[in-house]
């Protein structure tokens, strides 16, 4: 162990560097460990919406929305690099039973009757988020505060211990090795880049029979999803799905007709059958702390400053 880091994160997507920044403003004296440089890791390629998507409800997963809702908006309103407020609406098709459970996370959400094939509209805000200058927006003040980020392989997660007496485990898809779980599982992602006819709005169809239907605007572009593919590993460019992708996106929003085709991103998001497992490794003993962080699927962003907390709370305490 070295006497200058008091907590190592293993992992540099946004689980990683938004546990590391919080653990460093409880006064913890922080190093990143990760493979690849957060712009390079899979949260890049994000849609990184606010939604607890193919999340299950559970009361701890909705403190964790509802706090890193109000970050979020907190940090789009501080002119945080990347965050933005985003009007949305959702399209629902299955007959409307009332506020979905995540609603109580959300400020404004209201439902309003729509046309068919739709059954209701849901208003809300969600805060969006472009990865890149977010990531890089983590790691500058990270290192800004005196936490450092090495780009290194862990092949065991006990090796972190020569660093650190306290190891957090943030390692996404690789927890399934690293940390032997099987419950860990790949999710493929495929989404669509065109350029931006002047949208502002977000809109979502999770029920269209045709797969999975949504449509985010950023400044420069629009991302339109998608697919949600569990069990499939690669991330091999696939033109008929996205084709597919930019044909549903049309019939949702026409304004995308003739917007052009800026590129395509693929990538298998974390997920974990009985959802993201955050606690303190059994095998932990006095002196030496695992804490895991992993498993959000695709809702990393949605959950991540929630996660955030309670792995300080594990790690660090007050």
């Amino acid at each position: 162990m070295t006497a200058a880091t008091d907590v190592v994160v293993v992992g540099g997507g946004v689980i990683g560097m938004t546990a590391a920044f919080t653990l460093q403003q409880r006064g913890a004296r922080v190093t990143v460990l990760s493979a690849d440089d957060p712009a390079d890791t899979v949260s890049t390629v994000a849609a990184a919406v606010w939604y607890p998507t193919h999340t299950d409800e559970d009361p701890r997963v909705l403190r964790w929305a509802h706090q890193t809702y109000t970050q979020l908006r907190r940090q789009a309103a501080g002119g945080v690099p990347g965050v933005v407020d985003r009007p949305t609406r959702m399209l629902l098709r299955a007959p409307y039973a009332g506020p979905p459970w995540w609603a109580q996370a959300c400020a404004d959400l209201v439902a309003e009757p729509a046309h068919p094939p739709y059954t209701a509209l849901l208003r809300f805000t969600a805060p969006t988020v472009e990865m890149s200058p977010y990531l890089a927006w983590l790691r500058q003040r990270l290192e800004a505060g005196g936490g450092r980020l090495l780009r290194r392989q862990v092949r065991r997660l006990t090796d972190a211990f020569d660093i650190a007496p306290t190891v957090v485990n943030a390692t996404g898809l690789a927890a399934g090795r690293l940390a032997a779980d099987p419950a860990m599982h790949p999710v493929r992602g495929h989404l669509v880049l065109v350029a931006n006819p002047g949208l502002t709005v977000s809109i979502r169809d999770e029920d269209d029979p045709a797969g999975i239907t949504y449509v985010h605007p950023r400044r420069h572009d629009v991302v339109l999803g998608g697919t949600y593919q569990p069990g499939v590993a690669h991330t091999a460019p696939d033109p008929d799905t996205a084709t597919a992708i930019r044909s549903r996106c049309v019939a949702l929003v026409p304004e995308l007709a003739d917007a052009p085709v800026l590129g395509e991103r693929i990538g298998l998001r974390p997920a974990r059958h009985g959802g993201p497992r955050v606690e303190v490794d059994p095998s932990s003993r006095p002196g030496r702390r695992l804490v895991h962080a992993y498993g959000h699927g695709g809702a990393g962003v949605t959950l991540s400053w929630g996660c955030a907390t309670e792995v300080a709370d594990l790690a660090v305490g007050d």
